[in-house]
């Protein structure tokens, strides 16, 4: 009878350190992110020194530096903070994709398997609140060793608007009024591979992604590349990953019809601007 009860203290003891444990589990890792883009300048007539600027400009817009942090059910995806963004950060040119990224915290929470976003964009705070995008992966036998961590490959297929990855500046005709409204109809299927390492069996992952037995460490979707470069297992000072609450409260679809309509207004705006001053058109076409 002592025997059984001390047995029974005993699991009760470890069922209680391994809850403890599991609250207590934190990570972090370090991602890099790059997207290759194309710009067409004929006719632009803009000279080169300013294009020689403007392209110094999407680069920084579209290689960063995020930082993953997680425990078993939640994490925040959010780009890491620079000594210079204070006085940069909010100048010269941003890139703003619909149903992409976050500007501030991206929240995921894959156990009640819904998020949220902190986005600025006009001047504005918004926090997108929504469910998580499912993904149908299919499980691939290729391997590799990204770092220490051996990889397994998973792929899918998502849909993005071609919209959203083109800027046409120019002088205002019908061709490109067609064209815009073709370009905003039309939808693109994007491969995506992944890499993820079940030697950290969660199912978090960066940006968008997550749903693998392991956390993601590598993503290639179009022209997009996200490479995890550093890990940390349960560091000393606890990281707060609570969901964020500031910010004017819409879902996804909310937040890109405003974008789209915020863009719209700025193709209008700056083929105006290039109509009375005789240039041609810019053409640009990012991550695709």
């Amino acid at each position: 009878m002592i025997n059984i009860l001390l047995k029974s203290i005993v699991l009760v003891f470890l069922l209680i350190q391994t809850a403890l444990s599991a609250q207590d589990f934190q990570g972090s890792a370090v991602y890099q992110t790059k997207t290759k883009f194309e710009m067409d300048l004929s006719s632009s007539g803009i000279p080169a020194d300013r294009m020689k600027r403007i392209q110094e400009m999407m680069k920084n817009q579209l290689e960063k530096t995020y930082i993953l942090t997680f425990d078993k059910t939640a994490s925040i995806y959010k780009e890491e903070e620079k000594l210079d963004q204070g006085a940069g950060g909010r100048g010269g040119m941003r890139f703003m994709m619909m149903g992409g990224g976050a500007t501030g915290k991206y929240y995921k929470n894959i156990q009640t398997k819904t998020l949220a976003k902190e986005n600025e964009f006009s001047g504005k705070n918004f926090l997108i609140k929504d469910s998580l995008k499912t993904y149908e992966w299919k499980m691939e036998q290729e391997t590799k060793m990204i770092g220490e961590n051996l990889c397994f490959k998973a792929t899918t297929i998502i849909e993005m608007p071609a919209s959203a990855n083109n800027f046409t500046f120019g002088r205002r005709n019908n061709d490109n009024k067609d064209k815009e409204k073709e370009e905003e109809e039309k939808i693109e299927l994007v491969p995506v591979i992944a890499w993820y390492s079940m030697d950290i069996p969660v199912s978090h992952g960066p940006g968008d992604y997550w749903g693998l037995p392991g956390l993601i460490l590598e993503i290639n979707a179009g022209n997009t590349q996200i490479l995890c470069t550093k890990i940390v297992m349960n560091p000393k000072e606890k990281a707060d990953i609570s969901e964020p609450s500031k910010g004017k409260v819409v879902t996804q679809k909310e937040y890109d019809e405003i974008l789209k309509e915020k863009m719209k207004e700025m193709r209008d705006r700056m083929r105006n601007e290039r109509e009375k001053s005789g240039d041609g058109g810019m053409h640009m076409r990012i991550g695709g």
